[in-house]
């Protein structure tokens, strides 16, 4: 499978060259903050499938945990690294050219979900990181 998409003025784009392990949204505060949104929906892919097709992404040191990706030019966040998983990392669904194809499986960090956000779906919730996948976003 090969998966395109890119920020919102398009100067920074990727490539994947894999498909998604998993994808889940995220409640965590520091996507919260990051992104300036309640949640942010993530694709979880091998490290070596992603290439950057244009532009370079800036780059910010989150945490200790790990450093987020974005564009410099329009800030639209695209990829998270994180320390503890050198193999995967985590490409913001909603930059994808076709946003429908990966869809979320699971809710994690909801112990952070902001308290007027409602989840009315039937996916799994977890109060921190998740099944079987140590990535605090």
């Amino acid at each position: 499978m090969t998966i395109t998409g890119g920020c919102l003025c398009q100067a920074v784009r990727y490539r994947i060259s894999a498909d998604a392990i998993d994808a889940g949204y995220c409640h965590c505060r520091l996507c919260q903050r990051s992104a300036g949104a309640p949640v942010l929906a993530w694709g979880t892919f091998p490290r070596t499938a992603l290439e950057y097709t244009r532009g370079a992404p800036g780059v910010y040191a989150s945490s200790e945990q790990g450093q987020r990706e974005y564009c410099a030019g329009c800030g639209t966040q695209l990829v998270f690294r994180h320390a503890r998983e050198p193999e995967t990392l985590d490409v913001t669904l909603a930059s994808l050219d076709e946003r429908s194809t990966i869809q979320p499986q699971y809710h994690i960090w909801v112990a952070s979900k902001v308290d007027w956000l409602q989840i009315t779906d039937n996916l799994p919730q977890y109060q921190g990181d998740g099944p079987d996948h140590p990535n605090a976003r």
